[in-house]
């Protein structure tokens, strides 16, 4: 009977172990759908740059979001973000430049938060002219991934201005990621 007793614990502690087990599978899925969620909005995010979409980009934006833009103001809501990037993605294209994502990301949920972090370059004519980094933090709006705060900037500082020289008027923007 004793022996009973103790095949019939180790049997509910299995048992137990083995549900919560799948209870942590069933918890992680989700996270690893979000998580591939966020990464595809970085992929978004750089198709609509590079394909001279600002109004594409600006829709990955929460209408209250905050994009915060290396050595500028921060820019505050979708319509403006739309107007920054519309400038942005404008002297990009004169430029020639591409941007690009490392698609090596970190990237983290919780609940309906969720950030994700990296590098990106950018070429013009296939030479790197900017290498640098980018956090962008997104909330999930009903059902889909938007960015509430996004910010970046160049692994290099800028140069400075020559006082001999006028400033140049086509010079590449710095990108966004």
């Amino acid at each position: 009977m004793n022996r009973c007793k103790k095949v019939a614990g180790l049997v509910v502690g299995v048992v137990a172990l083995v549900a919560s087990m799948a209870g942590l599978a069933y918890a992680a899925s989700p996270a690893s759908a979000d998580e591939a969620a966020i990464r595809a909005q970085a992929a978004s995010w750089e198709k609509a740059y590079n394909g001279g979409d600002a109004k594409a980009v600006a829709a990955l934006y929460a209408e209250d979001g905050l994009l915060l833009p290396p050595g500028a103001p921060g820019v505050r809501g979708r319509t403006a973000i739309q107007e920054f990037f519309a400038k942005d993605v404008a002297g990009s294209k004169a430029a020639g430049a591409v941007f690009a994502l490392n698609p090596k990301t970190d990237v983290g949920v919780s609940g309906n938060m969720g950030w994700e972090s990296g590098t990106y370059k950018v070429t013009v004519k296939g030479a790197v002219v900017e290498t640098g980094k980018f956090l962008s933090v997104s909330r999930k709006i009903n059902g889909k991934w938007l960015y509430i705060r996004d910010t970046w900037n160049a692994d290099a500082p800028s140069a400075p201005a020559s006082p001999a020289s006028p400033p140049a008027s086509t010079a590449p923007p710095a990108p966004k990621k």
